[in-house]
């Protein structure tokens, strides 16, 4: 942080903020801090695969000086486009074009009042006005701007569009419909991702079959609903957010498209289609990112030819997970804990035995070899419960053990299984009554390493025979 309040202060004295003045809102300073927080929170490269090696050797001064400069004329050419931006909001609010061209009418009260309205406007909860001095106002803005490659002009109409797209689809009155009947198992709330963005799990799977998928999106009038229902959520989603310095202020969205039917089906790909350009037109840079899991052969095929077609910029919102890669591609971004069982993490509902705060280990097994895990177990009188799933597209076997430490007693054989099923979580438990460890052990005979999450846990428990005494 010193270097670079350094930078800032030598931008300063420099000169090279001619447009301070202009912005009687925030100074250089705070517009700077804003634009790193939000870039922060919003990363545009998402592909966890990609990682960047560290340099073994020091740049020359000269190197380093250069990039620092690129850095800051990058983050001047933001920073004055953010203030254009402000500008042209502000004076499309005072002349009253906020939702297209500008009156006719100079004056007058009708045009006053007008004028009053479109001060107190909204968008996601955030006052518009820049003069409001809102700490979200920025954070908007920044994301029409960035939509649009820091193109004042092009984010202008982009905000106009969408606010009248607003008034017309009536979408700030629509979280008070009931659009919930026939649609409440295809999307779900579950968690946050590492970074703290909520997620979002739409399960296309659920509209398999050709009746179905009729009584859902059988008539315009019920695809129309179905995309009210879509934008609903969408705005059931923001709720959640934070559009503040250092707040989350985008979701991750995943699809899953297990057991979704293939490209013939014209009404869901229309809709899906519709909705998917909405949500670009008029909630720009609200998905933070998209992961679309156990995707078919088709469109795995698809997607890989028309995103030749796409910048990298844009490819990199969207991951994508054949169903041998689902559960470690989606513990990239969610943690073990966060993940619903289902897809091979620890969540699940109404958990009575374990919590998120719950600590989880990793062991990695070797090619072609066992390895175990060791749980110990002291103290009679308790309930041991642990989870385990294996991670990666190739089975493994395991077994689980009671080993008690007298030697003279007998060991107790709690699950054998020839087979680990890829993407599945399992819980097991089991009473102690002499004090010893639970052994679980692993063989995997490929020649590929496999990691191996884990969590346990100790519960008090009376032992049914005192409570039937009882």
């Amino acid at each position: 942080m010193g270097k670079k309040r350094e930078n800032i202060n030598k931008a300063k004295e420099s000169g090279k903020v001619q447009d301070q003045n202009m912005a009687n809102l925030f100074d250089y300073e705070i517009a700077l801090q804003v634009q790193e927080g939000h870039e922060k929170g919003c990363p545009s490269q998402t592909n966890s695969d990609q990682e960047t090696d560290e340099e073994t050797f020091e740049e020359p001064p000269s190197f380093r000086e250069d990039r620092l400069n690129v850095a800051m004329r990058m983050k001047e050419r933001k920073f004055k486009a953010l203030v254009e931006f402000r500008c042209r909001v502000e004076d499309a609010i005072l002349g009253d074009y906020l939702f297209g061209k500008p009156s006719n009418k100079v004056g007058g009260e009708d045009n006053a009042k007008a004028i009053e309205q479109l001060k107190e406007i909204t968008l996601w909860g955030v006052p518009l006005m820049p003069s409001k001095r809102h700490g979200g106002t920025d954070i908007v803005l920044l994301k029409f701007l960035e939509a649009k490659d820091y193109k004042v002009l092009e984010a202008l109409e982009m905000l106009q569009r969408t606010l009248k797209w607003r008034k017309e689809f009536k979408a700030d009155e629509i979280l008070e419909e009931n659009l919930v009947p026939g649609f409440e198992n295809l999307t779900y709330q579950n968690s946050r991702d590492k970074d703290g963005h909520p997620v979002y799990y739409n399960v296309y799977g659920a509209l398999k079959d050709q009746q179905t998928q009729y009584r859902i999106l059988g008539s315009e009038e019920k695809r129309e609903k179905f995309l009210r229902w879509r934008v609903q959520y969408m705005e059931k989603a923001i709720k959640e957010l934070r559009f503040q310095p250092g707040g989350t202020n985008s979701i991750v969205q995943i699809i899953d498209m297990k057991h979704a039917q293939g490209p013939t089906t014209k009404e869901l790909r229309s809709v899906c289609r519709k909705s998917w350009k909405l949500f670009q037109d008029h909630y720009p840079r609200l998905i933070h990112l998209n992961i679309i899991i156990n995707v078919p052969l088709w469109y795995y095929i698809s997607h890989t030819f028309s995103s030749r077609l796409k910048t990298q910029r844009k490819k990199s919102k969207i991951v994508i997970a054949r169903p041998g890669k689902v559960t470690s591609t989606l513990l990239k971004f969610i943690p073990p804990e966060s993940l619903p069982v289902e897809y091979g993490g620890f969540k699940r509902d109404n958990d009575d035995d374990f919590s998120p705060e719950d600590k989880v280990s990793e062991v990695t097994v070797r090619a072609n070899a066992f390895e175990h895990i060791r749980i110990p177990a002291p103290q009679a009188g308790v309930t041991m419960v642990w989870d385990l799933t294996v991670v990666g597209s190739c089975d493994v076997s395991y077994k689980e053990e009671f080993i008690p430490d007298d030697e003279g007693s007998y060991k107790v054989l709690l699950q054998n299984e020839k087979e680990k099923k890829k993407g599945e979580g399992v819980r097991n438990s089991f009473y102690i009554s002499e004090p010893g460890k639970i052994v679980i052990t692993f063989d995997n005979p490929l020649l590929k390493k496999k990691k191996v999450l884990y969590r346990y846990k100790t519960k008090p428990t009376v032992p049914i025979y005192v409570l039937n005494k009882k």
